[in-house]
């Protein structure tokens, strides 16, 4: 699903405008990188938490020379942590349905 598709999923679902789900999505988007961007956290109950990580420095190998080494700066790394009940959800998706038991060869 892209950014359109889910503008109008929100649209339908809400009866709102699809130029207004655009906008709740844009300031969605906003509201979590600025907040990300001040070392902060959302947490939206039922389905996650965003949060920035700081990924250490290291030394690497540089792939056009493998003999010669290269310090990797520390970053910054957006981070999701999947909450329980969307984690629940796609569980319940995932499992198998239930097979009828065959009779087994061997016992006839």
């Amino acid at each position: 699903m892209n950014k359109a598709a889910l503008a109008q999923a929100i649209s339908d679902k809400a009866g709102v405008s699809k130029k207004e789900a655009e906008l709740m999505i844009e300031s969605f988007v906003d509201i979590v990188m600025k907040t990300l961007q001040n070392d902060g956290t959302v947490n939206i109950a039922g389905f996650g938490a965003f949060s920035a990580k700081t990924r250490a420095g290291r030394v690497g190998v540089n792939p056009q020379n493998p003999t010669e080494k290269i310090q990797i700066p520390p970053v910054t790394v957006p981070k999701f942590k999947a909450g329980k009940g969307l984690k629940d959800a796609l569980k319940a998706k995932k499992e198998p349905p239930l097979a009828a038991e065959q009779p087994n060869p061997a016992d006839q």
